[in-house]
């Protein structure tokens, strides 16, 4: 067996150093070296493989109230990390074990045990955890079966259909038997891949025209459900396309995130009253009780290859902000993830 590797005694780590206002900007970040401390009982340390960078940290670096709390100023950031145990202090984890957590945004960590899940790197690219077979896989998952109640043919409409998320929502519900899936995108090589790779029946190029009539124009029938990750004028054309019974379940708005000024709600909302529909959000933190389910049914068809997936992958951890800047503009197709 192979000697373990010699822990560090520095590393780098990204800290917020303070709140942006509309786009962040590189002078509100800075990348430090910090000291790497010996973990304590109960504690392993990790050094980093792979780093989640995703839409709702730019939540977080607001002193908004909010459903988490925000990153504190001066103060490595997290995020969601898969990487590899150097040093442990815990029983049941092992120097040499893979291991799932949420403290990204730096090249090492220093974990507690019961913070830590072992994942199996012949089961799945260790990437895998953060993005198919992880929270936005899980996230897909809940948000289209137990949020927005989806049944056998119905009609469903993903908005932001390219990213980690919105792929793997309609992916599941062509698998799962919906009658017709319709997906947009910011470009036409992503509309191209929502068709010819993951199986969308119609997609579209927000940028080419209207949502609203792009939206009728690929569901001529109307939509029974809309899973929205992007709000604004895609929730607006979803309203007016809602079918009797219809459901929204709101993911999140990315085209809002980084607005200064509040943005208008959806003119249409009395359509509801004809349609009888609802609008519902949720949090993926709500839903962890469907993980066991959540993998026994996907991780078979990833394997299969009946569920497709892609990522976009950046080199480095000095490119971390970049990585999560490009996630922000619509840069990625499927996950981003940051490789160190």
């Amino acid at each position: 067996m192979p000697d373990a590797p010699t822990p560090p005694t520095t590393g780098r780590e990204w800290h917020l150093l303070s709140r942006p206002v509309g786009w962040p900007k590189p002078e509100d970040f800075a990348l430090v070296e910090a000291e790497v401390p010996a973990p304590g009982e109960g504690q392993v340390l990790v050094r980093n493989t792979y780093l989640s960078v995703d839409p709702y940290m730019r939540g977080r670096m607001s002193a908004a109230k909010s459903y988490v709390a925000p990153y504190e100023l001066g103060k490595v950031m997290q995020g969601g990390a898969v990487g590899e145990v150097i040093a442990s202090n815990a029983e049941g984890i092992a120097v040499g074990d893979h291991v799932l957590h949420f403290f990204g945004w730096r090249e090492y960590a220093v974990v507690a045990a019961e913070n830590a899940v072992k994942v199996d790197p012949d089961a799945a690219p260790l990437s895998a955890y953060l993005g198919v077979l992880g929270m936005t896989g899980l996230t897909a998952y809940a948000g289209l079966l137990r949020t927005a109640a989806f049944k056998e043919g119905d009609s469903v409409f993903v908005s932001g259909a390219a990213g980690a998320v919105g792929s793997q929502v309609g992916q599941i519900a062509k698998l799962k038997g919906a009658s017709r899936v319709i997906g947009s995108a910011g470009s036409d090589e992503k509309v191209e891949l929502l068709v010819e790779e993951y199986g969308f029946d119609a997609a579209f190029n927000y940028k080419d025209g209207p949502v609203s009539e792009q939206l009728r124009a690929a569901a001529p029938d109307g939509v029974d459900v809309y899973f929205d990750n992007v709000g604004g004028d895609h929730l607006e054309a979803a309203i007016g396309s809602l079918n009797r019974g219809g459901r929204i379940a709101i993911c999140g708005a990315i085209s809002v995130y980084n607005n200064t000024e509040p943005a208008p709600g959806p003119r249409n909302l009395a359509r509801l009253i004809q349609t009888r529909g609802r609008i519902e959000g949720f949090l993926v933190g709500d839903h962890y009780d469907l993980q066991p389910q959540f993998v026994r049914e996907v991780g078979p068809w990833v394997r299969s290859g009946e569920l497709k997936y892609r990522e976009t992958v950046v080199e480095g951890i000095e490119n971390n902000l970049e990585a999560f800047l490009g996630v922000l503009r619509g840069d990625n197709t499927g996950k981003m993830i940051v490789k160190l």
